[in-house]
């Protein structure tokens, strides 16, 4: 790798590797799955595109219904600890 790759800075680059792959799978579903984003020709005529319930299939995805279960906190075990009277 050469004389500029030092210990110090694999945690940095691999921050950087997992922040540009999360940003490139973001934008290339918001390419593929996105109901917005037109790239074939016969959809960008359309006016106004009547799929409800496409958006709501991209809106309300499989992540987001399992995490609507589950309780709002990072560390329940660690909250849960902490908040109760000893």
């Amino acid at each position: 790798m050469g004389v500029w790759m030092k210990p110090e800075i694999y945690p940095l680059m691999a921050a950087m590797t997992f922040v540009t792959s999360m940003c490139i799978f973001q934008l290339t579903r918001n390419m593929l799955l996105n109901p917005e984003v037109r790239i074939n020709k016969t959809h960008r005529r359309e006016a106004v595109l009547e799929n409800k319930e496409e958006g709501e299939k991209y809106a309300q995805h499989g992540l987001r219904k399992f995490l609507r279960t589950r309780p709002p906190e990072v560390m329940p075990s660690i909250n849960h600890f902490f908040s109760q009277d000893k």
